[in-house]
């Protein structure tokens, strides 16, 4: 049996353990994108904030990911070739690591 958590509660986890890890809006963009899985493929996902950090990073903008991955992703489209991005707004952004 896996709980089913709102967005306050995962919020909080995420304060309590890993406070510097993502911004507010990404982490409501992770959790949104987990439910969305979650819905999508039917399988539930056990709720762990350390390897929920190990797996997905957040990026301020195309810059910062290429200071990590490298100058021969030129746009976001490139990334989401290799790996799941999850767009926050217009220039930031959640990726899987790879």
């Amino acid at each position: 049996m896996i709980d089913h958590i709102s967005f306050t509660v995962f919020y909080d986890r995420f304060q309590d353990m890993r406070p510097y890890n993502f911004s507010y809006n990404g982490l409501r963009a992770l959790y949104d994108y987990l439910l969305d899985y979650e819905d999508s493929t039917g399988q539930e996902i056990e709720f762990d904030v350390i390897a929920l950090c190990c797996d997905y990073n957040e990026y301020e903008d195309l810059d910062e990911f290429k200071k990590d991955y490298g100058a021969e992703y030129e746009t976001i489209e490139d990334i989401e070739q290799q790996t799941t991005v999850i767009r926050i707004d217009d220039e930031s952004f959640i990726i899987q690591v790879f």
